[in-house]
């Protein structure tokens, strides 16, 4: 092997030595006052407390597979789960304890100005968005070379990544929503105080659920879509350019490190001696510039490396689709559609609940079209490997789009702190800034990674063929029909399981804000606090018992479905999974979204703001679209690919032992 093919090791580690010195950058800052960091101290805490439970329970299931992969297949495949498992772990649980320390940052940060606010906010996010892609890059680099770019070793690395990223949406998404609807239900619908009002028992569980649900676990969501992207590009790359088309996706995510890398110091510099700033405009500028980096990189790679241009015009025309997708989503969940949605609430929760239904649905029209004119040409520049990296010129520049992500929960953090420690009111106007622009960059984000799911997913159904030799799908067979049949109601099934778990929760959590405001003498006055660790152990109980029913479907039905009807089954199940898959997250994500900012424009002060009837009836739209955008819809994503790989890895090793 020659030394471009260490390309992924040594990108990544670039990538993490910047992520330490970013670290460091941001942990410099003041933490603000006593008060600042006693609350954010609590959120830290109970943050931690859950993500340390919740991989206890998580590496039981990642120690039974890694057993049972390395008796039935080999131990080098199932290393390489572990390895993807536990890298993943890591990203996440570093990238989230950073978050949690820069939300009072963030704060003290605004109290100067709202530009330093921004950036403090914006490097908290961005040590996720590096810590993700760099460890990601570096942990498959390592695999690829250690097994001489082995096609099933690399598929254990990604099925590892995945396992996790199910068990941390669908956990901290259980865990975040119990939170908020408990919060807001009963501290703004029935008591009529403020969000994030220190007399509110739920207030923390609530802030930490936006860590452990919207940073750590879109961190893992992101790290496995990453993965599989790469790794479906390498698989089907040899097909077509040999060795240099297996190495190539590595090169291109390598390029997407160091642009992102650029991205943030420009982004860095252009804030530099700001007072105010547009936060919208200095985000997406540091995103366009990273973009338009690893374009140009590409278009050297493509003609001196594959000496072709197809693959420069494949991974540009990923690049275009995922920022297009994103600007629909951002128009869907936070432009006129929003405000007409705001104005059905005048009318009350019925016709809010109806309008926001009307608006998902309606915005899966154009995504997937493009996703499928994405397909279409990129088939036809490159076959198979042309879909799959498009995939990833969707996530090249992962470092900073999942930055622009986390960034969101780092600022309504922000806004919690400043709330609860009783600064000045500018300083909420400062951080309530920030913060609309997260739940945008949040909304655009879920819109990439819906795109790039459904093209990863289609690249890994094709490597599930080839594995299972597999050249003909026929859907006048009754078995492959029925397969299909079964995967396209698995969503809503998953779905169901994952709405019901934040439901009893969220019930769970209603009852006990109810007795502190009942019990506790003095606490609505301000005279007495809350007791705020019984919240935080019910959300985590809640979380910890609902998500591993969910998580094991997507495990163990191509597997059931094997033994049922055979292979050609599975290949129907992943065609019916990806095609409901994908239509229903972008309904549930952009539906949430959608009811989210309605709210959000009512409490600026339209259709007659805060405590009217519409801006109770908005709550409780906001309140049914949290499990849709923060729970059940991005984690049907992790499902479309989880359940492709587990076929990748387990069938053929089935067909190994059973014939």
């Amino acid at each position: 092997m020659n030394v471009i093919n260490l390309s992924g090791i040594i990108f990544g580690l670039i990538g993490i030595i910047f992520t330490v010195f970013l670290t460091f950058k941001v942990l410099e800052n003041s933490p603000g006052n006593e008060k600042m960091q006693k609350i954010s101290g609590a959120i830290q805490t109970g943050a931690k407390a859950f993500l340390t439970s919740e991989y206890k329970i998580l590496y039981i299931i990642v120690l039974l597979i890694f057993l049972l992969l390395g008796f039935t297949n080999n131990w080098i495949m199932a290393l390489s789960f572990f390895l993807g498992s536990t890298l993943s772990v890591a990203a996440g649980f570093f990238g989230m304890s950073i978050a949690t320390k820069t939300n009072t940052r963030t704060a003290q940060g605004a109290i100067e100005s709202l530009s330093k606010g921004l950036k403090i906010a914006f490097n908290g996010g961005a040590v996720m968005g590096m810590t993700v892609a760099s460890l990601g890059l570096f942990g498959l680099g390592l695999i690829y070379y250690l097994t001489d770019g082995d096609t099933i070793a690399m598929s254990g690395y990604a099925m590892g990544a995945s396992l996790v990223a199910l068990f941390a949406r669908v956990g901290g998404g259980i865990f975040t929503k119990a939170a908020d609807v408990g919060a807001d239900l009963v501290g703004k619908t029935e008591a009529g105080i403020p969000e994030d009002d220190p007399r509110n028992p739920a207030v923390i569980a609530d802030n930490v659920g936006d860590n452990v649900g919207d940073v750590a676990g879109m961190g893992a969501d992101l790290y496995e879509s990453f993965v599989g992207s790469i790794f479906s590009a390498s698989a089907l790359g040899v097909i077509l350019f040999n060795e240099k088309g297996s190495v190539f996706p590595f090169l291109i995510a390598s390029i997407g490190i160091l642009s992102a890398i650029i991205g943030i110091i420009i982004f860095n510099l252009s804030l530099k001696n700001k007072e105010n700033v547009n936060p919208s405009k200095a985000l997406h500028f540091g995103t366009y510039i990273a973009n338009g980096l690893t374009l140009i990189g590409v278009l050297f790679l493509s003609l001196i490396y594959l000496k072709t241009i197809n693959p420069f015009f494949v991974i540009f025309l990923g690049m275009i689709v995922g920022m297009i997708i994103g600007n629909i989503t951002e128009y869907y969940t936070a432009k006129k559609p929003v405000k007409q949605l705001a104005k059905s609430a005048v009318s009350g929760a019925a016709p809010l609940l109806i309008s926001g239904m009307a608006i998902g649905m309606e915005s899966t029209a154009i995504p997937v079209i493009l996703i499928s004119f994405a397909t279409i040409i990129s088939y036809n520049l490159l076959g198979l490997f042309g879909i799959a990296l498009a995939g990833v010129g969707m996530l090249a520049t992962l470092g900073i789009t999942l930055a622009i992500d986390a960034y969101g929960p780092i600022a309504d953090n922000a806004g919690g702190i400043a709330q609860m420690a009783e600064l000045d009111s500018y300083v909420r106007d400062r951080t309530d800034q920030l913060d609309v622009v997260g739940n945008t960059t949040a909304a655009i984000g879920k819109g990439f990674a819906i795109g790039s799911a459904a093209l990863t997913a289609l690249a890994l159904f094709a490597s599930y063929t080839k594995v299972t030799n597999l050249s003909i799908i026929d859907l006048s067979k009754s078995q492959v029909f029925i397969g299909a049949l079964i995967g396209g109601m698995l969503p809503f099934l998953f779905s169901s399981m994952a709405m019901k778990a934040v439901g009893d929760a969220a019930e769970i959590m209603v009852q006990e804000v109810r007795r502190q405001f009942k019990e506790i003498v003095g606490l609505m006055e301000g005279k007495a606090d809350p007791d705020y660790s019984a919240c935080v152990s019910i959300a985590t109980k809640g979380a910890l018992r609902k998500m591993v029913l969910p998580s094991l479907l997507a495990v163990f039905m191509p597997i059931l479905m094997f033994f049922i009807l055979g292979k050609e089954a599975v290949a129907g199940m992943l065609v019916g999974t990806t095609v409901s898959g994908v239509m229903l997250a972008i309904f549930m994500a952009n539906s949430g979204g959608a009811w989210d900012n309605a709210k959000k424009y009512i409490e600026e002060g339209n259709f007659g703001g805060k405590g009217t009837f519409a801006h109770k009836a908005a709550v409780i739209g906001d309140t049914v679209g949290d499990p849709f955008k923060d729970t059940a819809g991005p984690a049907i994503n992790i499902l479309i690919k989880l359940m492709s790989i587990i076929s990748i890895v387990v069938i053929p090793i089935l067909i190994k032992i059973f014939g």
